[in-house]
C-alpha cells in the first residue's frame, strides 16, 4: 500500500491494471463515468459531484482514496458502502489470480470498484485518481468528462518536480475528444493543458473563467470556492451533452448535502464546539496554505496545534506556513510512513515553532483537549492519516 509505507508500493505501469481488467471481462466499459485528478480538491470535488447527481435522482458510484476509518469508504453507491461480503468474496474467487500476477492493493481496489459498479448497474460513477494521472490504475475508463482540479508540488519523487512534469503526468487523463475541465491554472501549467488538449482534439474549459453566483455549501473551508467552480463547469458540459437531467434546485442541494449523501469527512471538520476543534486532511504547501489563512480568521484565543507528517514530506515547504505564537503537540501517524515526532520537532524548531512530543496521535489530541480552554482553537491535521485517527 502506496498510503501505509510510500514508495516501493509504487508502480508506474498500467500492465497489471489492464491485465486485471481483461481478467475480469473489463467491467469499467458498462457504466458511464466522469474522471477527477489534481494536488488538491479532487475529493472534495468528487464527492460534490456525486452528491449532485444523487439529488438529480441518479445511482451514482463513487471511487476515493484513501480512506480514514473503514476501507469500504473507498467504494460507494448513493452514499453506501461496499458491502462486506462483496469484498472478501471478491478476494477470495480472484485471490489465486492475484498472487500468480502481483497485484498492488491500488490495482485490486480499482479492479474491486469497477466491477462493483458494474454489477450494480450505476448511472454514472465519478472516479478520482490515487496518485498523477497519466499511470494511475484508474486510467483504463474512458470517461465523459475529465477534470483537472490543480496543480501543486506534491509526490514530485514520481510526478517530477516543475510545475510543467507534474502538470504532464496529470493531463494523462485526457482522452482523445473527452472534453476536460482545467479547476485552477498558472502560467506554467496552462500551456500544457491547452497542448495536451489539442493534439487530442478534446475542448478544454477553464471553471476560473466561469461566471457564478456564491452557491453555500456544508463545506465549509474557505477553498471550495474554486471546487464549487470547478463543480458548476463540470455539471454545465453534462447538461451541454443531453445524457443527465440536472436542474438548477439539484445543484443548489447537491452542494449543500454533500457530507449527507456522500459521507465525507476530514475537510474543514468540526468535532466539538467548547474548545472549538477542526480537522482538515491538508498536507501539502497549496493545500495548508488555504486552510491557515481560514484558521486565521475564526475567532479564538490560544491555537493548539496537533500536528504529524509522512517521512517523504518536504518539511521546509510546509513548517514555514505555521503560526509561531501557537502551542504544537508534535505526533507520529500510526503507519510505516510516519515521519518520527522528534525528527518533525527538531525541524520544527528551525521555524520557531514550539511544544512537546508524544507517543500517538490520541495521546497529542488528549493533551491539546486537557490544556485548551473553551476560547481556544485546536486544529488537527499535516497528514490524513494523522486525522484518521481522531476522527
Amino acid at each position: 500500500m502506496y498510503q501505509r509505507v510510500g514508495g516501493i508500493a509504487y508502480k508506474k505501469d498500467l500492465s497489471n491494471t489492464i491485465l486485471l481488467a481483461n481478467y475480469l471481462e473489463n467491467p469499467q466499459n458498462n457504466f458511464k463515468s466522469i474522471h477527477v485528478a489534481g494536488t488538491n480538491g479532487k475529493g472534495s470535488v468528487s464527492h460534490m459531484l456525486a452528491s449532485v447527481l444523487q439529488e438529480a435522482g441518479y445511482k451514482v458510484g463513487l471511487y476515493t482514496s484513501p480512506h480514514l476509518r473503514d476501507f469500504r469508504e473507498r467504494i460507494k453507491i448513493n452514499g453506501k458502502m461496499i458491502p462486506k461480503k462483496k469484498v472478501s468474496s471478491f478476494i477470495a474467487v480472484h485471490k489465486a489470480f492475484f498472487e500468480a500476477n502481483s497485484l498492488s492493493f491500488f490495482e485490486m481496489t480499482v479492479g474491486l470498484a469497477f466491477e462493483f459498479f458494474s454489477e450494480e448497474k450505476v448511472d454514472i460513477a465519478v472516479v478520482e485518481v490515487g496518485m498523477g494521472g497519466r499511470l494511475d490504475s484508474t486510467n483504463i475508463i474512458t470517461p465523459l468528462l475529465s477534470i483537472i482540479t490543480n496543480i501543486g508540488k506534491d509526490h514530485t519523487a514520481f510526478l517530477g518536480t516543475t510545475y510543467e512534469e507534474i502538470a504532464t503526468e496529470k493531463s494523462g487523463i485526457i482522452k482523445s475528444g473527452v472534453p476536460v475541465i482545467i479547476g485552477e491554472v498558472i502560467p506554467e501549467t496552462k500551456t500544457i493543458f491547452e497542448s495536451i488538449s489539442t493534439s487530442k482534439n478534446a475542448p478544454i474549459l477553464f471553471a476560473e473563467n466561469f461566471k457564478s453566483s456564491e452557491y453555500p455549501s456544508d463545506l465549509k473551508g474557505s477553498y471550495q470556492i474554486h471546487n464549487k467552480k470547478t463543480v458548476l463547469a463540470s455539471i454545465a458540459v453534462l447538461r451541454n451533452k443531453k445524457l443527465f437531467n440536472i436542474t438548477e434546485k439539484h445543484f443548489q442541494k447537491g452542494l449543500l448535502n454533500v457530507v449527507k449523501n456522500t459521507g465525507l469527512m476530514g475537510r474543514w471538520q468540526e468535532l466539538r464546539k467548547k474548545p472549538m476543534v477542526i480537522c482538515d486532511t491538508a498536507h501539502n504547501k497549496e493545500g495548508l496554505g488555504f486552510v491557515l489563512n481560514q484558521l486565521k480568521e475564526q475567532k479564538h484565543k490560544k491555537l493548539h496545534f496537533v500536528i504529524g507528517v509522512v517521512s517523504d514530506k518536504d518539511l521546509s515547504g510546509i513548517l514555514h506556513l505555521f503560526p509561531k505564537s501557537a502551542l504544537y503537540y508534535f505526533c507520529k501517524p500510526d503507519i510505516p510512513r510516519g515521519l518520527d515526532a522528534e525528527v518533525l520537532h527538531h525541524e520544527a524548531q528551525k521555524f520557531s515553532l514550539n511544544g512537546k512530543v508524544y507517543n500517538s496521535v490520541k495521546e497529542a489530541y488528549k493533551n491539546a483537549l486537557g490544556n485548551a480552554k473553551n476560547d481556544d482553537l485546536i486544529f488537527v491535521g499535516g497528514s490524513t492519516f494523522v486525522v484518521a485517527e481522531i476522527i
